[in-house]
């Protein structure tokens, strides 16, 4: 193989190899290209994720106040159940005094 045959083999081998690469390259993008019906599909895809979050957000604000509520009540409900004990507490107490007058009346009598 002479010189000249060298070169045209080489330039040949070459020449292959670009358009190989450049098959590949077309074939890459024809497969991985992004069209209009995907970016739409996309675009709804990220609509419906911002109305979810945004639901998301109002669920837990209203979690939120309504747990707020509760405790509140909860608070309330507590502080008239002490009242209430207290009153029956005193209630039994004035009744024993009263018993106990009365079993000392009673006595004397």
């Amino acid at each position: 193989m002479n010189r000249t045959e060298f070169i045209i083999a080489t330039a040949i081998i070459l020449f292959v190899a670009f358009v190989l690469g450049w098959f590949a390259s077309w074939l890459v993008n024809r497969f991985t290209r992004v069209t209009q019906a995907d970016i739409g599909e996309l675009d709804k895809m990220a609509q419906s994720l911002h109305e979810a979050e945004e639901t998301r957000d109002q669920a837990i604000t209203y979690l939120q106040q309504r747990e707020a509520d509760i405790s509140n009540q909860l608070s309330q409900t507590e502080a008239e159940l002490r009242a209430a004990m207290d009153g029956l507490r005193d209630a039994r107490r004035e009744a024993e005094e009263l018993r106990a007058y009365i079993d000392r009346q009673g006595g004397r009598g």
